[in-house]
């Protein structure tokens, strides 16, 4: 299976990085329920489940550009793929970690040699930033994407549909409530983020010609999110704290949500302009620096709460979105740039 037409990607890349960043804005409003008003907590309940498609999204698009080609060896694809990643990765790291000592010496927390070594062991080890677990995870996968490469190469429809299925069967049954009544068959080898690659590489090559399919994307699309939305609100209200299960991206309403979008981009938006190609280009630089944006922005006061949430989470997303990408677009000129702009 090969597809030839991948133009979709690029704004589907754009859209998944304005999610995470839309996500990130709308994330803190969650945390505050019962102390904020109905309307505010509801508004970022909406806005986070709304985007909660952006990591399978990312992942599904590795999957269909990455399992699309062939490398000569192993090497050759840890080179190109890894590499490409690493780079950048570090060097952000570098700067989240010393934004992070900047800021315990700003507040008058004086850190000893051992402290600082110990703070940068941790930050390393789990992550300069939050959003950077993403990173970690992908590094992982890329590890076996050479091996999985070659399966996907020499398997057929059949053989990928059999694991997806059990992998979509990983997801229920680790469901809260559904683990407890299962029996005890060790099907670990199928689940977790591995499979999104593998789903969009399939969803990439394969030609759906029903009727009504633009209909039935956009259905699997808003009844995903309405699942993540009402389930969230229910579980939260019912706890009387927020709770995140259907926040998940392993979760079988995100999983519904994020294959809707992934076939309506395929089969129905085949665009490139200039700017989309742009935002394209800088999406990973900009999904690395966009929480160091969001830490400037909120210090003049610019956050979901500047204004009514409602207008405050888009308008906040917008600015750090279009700053983030520039400041990469600036640091990809500079002499080097290219290496560690991302």
């Amino acid at each position: 299976m090969k597809n030839e037409n991948l133009d979709f990607i690029n704004s589907l890349r754009v859209l998944a990085t304005f999610s995470v960043i839309f996500l990130h804005v709308a994330a803190n409003i969650l945390y505050q329920y019962g102390t904020i008003s109905n309307l505010d907590w509801w508004s970022g309940n909406i806005y986070d489940s709304s985007v909660r498609f952006c990591v399978p999204i990312f992942l599904m698009i590795s999957g269909s550009l990455i399992f699309s080609k062939n490398y000569e060896s192993t090497g050759e694809f840890l080179k190109k793929r890894v590499l490409r990643i690493l780079l950048p990765f570090c060097f952000w790291s570098i700067i989240y970690i010393a934004v992070g000592l900047s800021q315990k010496f700003i507040h008058g927390e004086y850190l000893s040699l051992i402290e600082v070594l110990k703070f940068v062991f941790v930050k390393l080890r789990s992550g300069a930033s939050f959003h950077l677990w993403y990173i970690y995870m992908v590094i992982g996968l890329y590890l076996f994407f050479p091996i999985i490469g070659k399966w996907l190469h020499n398997s057929n429809n059949n053989e990928i549909k059999y694991f997806l299925g059990i992998w979509l069967l990983t997801v229920f049954i680790n469901m809260p409530y559904v683990k407890k009544l299962m029996p005890n068959i060790d099907i670990s080898y199928f689940s977790g983020y591995i499979g999104f690659p593998i789903l969009g590489y399939y969803l990439s090559n394969i030609h759906i010609n029903f009727e009504k399919k633009k209909v039935i994307y956009v259905l699997m699309l808003f009844t995903g999110i309405l699942i993540t939305i009402l389930g969230t609100y229910f579980a939260t209200s019912y706890k009387g704290s927020f709770y995140g299960g259907f926040y998940s991206y392993l979760s079988p309403n995100v999983i519904l949500a994020s294959v809707g979008i992934f076939l309506f981009f395929k089969d129905f938006v085949s665009f490139n302009s200039k700017s989309i190609l742009f935002f394209s280009k800088y999406s990973y630089g900009t999904y690395l620096i966009h929480i160091l944006v969001l830490i400037v922005l909120r210090k003049i006061g610019l956050t979901y709460a500047f204004i009514n949430p409602i207008i405050g989470i888009p308008i906040t997303s917008v600015l750090c979105f279009v700053f983030s990408t520039l400041i990469i677009w600036g640091v990809n000129k500079l002499p080097f740039g290219k290496y560690i702009s991302g």
